[in-house]
């Protein structure tokens, strides 16, 4: 069953294989076992696609339920000498996840060799339950879902340009001096396009019209530190460039609110005991040292 369910969640055999640590034959040979096992074709093979049959989707289904609550069990049983073991799949934002989850896997995997991490990074909006993940770290407000959400840490914002620009374009004095400034806005030009800084506009919501947009806060590291303009992101992105000098903080004191990490995961009673390990490690790893620090 094992075989069959990462066949089909991996789209072949050869890579089934490479995960399962098993040839391409050898996984062939256990899916075709089953199937004379059930007297029942699951998969439609070619020699270049693979599809499941009526039966194999019924079957597939069920079996990836009962395989999920096979591990569970044998990580339950690992729990309790302190040996976890299995596959953990991750999700991170990309610069969250180069700056501070994959330092902390390589401490989480140093504690629990016999884990093994598939840390997937990147900047768009994934579910984990169509994509296969045991735990998706998000930063910010969260939309309403079946997931349960479980808050890390808060993590700092702050506004901050370069010197150079600050020469070249006077200083803000107040939110509403940013009218006049180049805005490099963290989000999309569909977006709403709104900073949330205090004192400003609204209920403290701030309109801008920006010079340069990004869902990636790397890029909009780059053009501020170029001299390019005025950025609102995580401390833990600006955080290096903070400490050289090469970028200033700007509007002190009317600093949005800090945003949450949240681990999000599936609402199953049988969440596996190494995902609840890592969430654990996270919450104890960044409430001692938040991302970008202190908030």
């Amino acid at each position: 069953m094992k075989a069959l369910v990462t066949a089909v969640d991996e789209g072949g055999f050869a890579a089934a294989g490479r995960k399962l640590g098993l040839s391409r034959v050898q996984v062939s040979r256990l899916v075709g076992a089953l199937e004379e096992h059930l007297r029942a074709q699951l998969l439609n093979r070619t020699t270049r696609t693979m599809s499941l049959t009526e039966a194999g989707q019924v079957f597939v289904e069920r079996a990836r339920a009962l395989v999920a609550q096979l591990e569970e069990a044998e990580a339950a049983a690992g729990e309790s000498t302190g040996q976890l073991k299995g596959l953990l799949q991750v999700n991170a934002p990309m610069t969250f996840g180069v700056s501070e989850i994959a330092p902390a896997v390589a401490d989480f995997m140093a504690l629990h060799p016999d884990i093994t991490v598939s840390l997937i990074l990147n900047d768009r909006f994934v579910d984990p339950y169509e994509e296969g993940f045991d735990v998706t770290l998000r930063i910010g407000e969260l939309e309403p879902s079946s997931l349960v959400a479980r808050k890390i840490c808060p993590i700092r914002r702050l506004m901050c340009a370069s010197p150079a620009y600050l020469d070249a374009h006077g200083r803000p004095r107040t939110p509403d001096d940013l009218a006049s400034h180049a805005l490099l806005h963290y989000g999309h030009m569909e977006s709403d396009l709104v900073w949330p800084v205090r004192g400003a506009g609204t209920n403290g919501r701030l309109a801008v019209t920006p010079a340069l947009c990004s869902n990636n806060g790397d890029v909009l590291k780059v053009a501020c530190t170029a001299g390019r303009g005025i950025t609102l992101l995580p401390a833990f992105i600006v955080a290096h460039e903070l400490t050289s000098g090469a970028l200033v903080p700007v509007l002190e004191g009317f600093e949005p609110p800090p945003v949450a990490l949240h681990a999000v995961y599936p609402p199953d009673k049988y969440r596996p005991a190494k995902t609840r390990a890592f969430v654990d490690f996270l919450t104890s790893r960044f409430r001692k040292r938040p991302p970008g620090g202190p908030v």
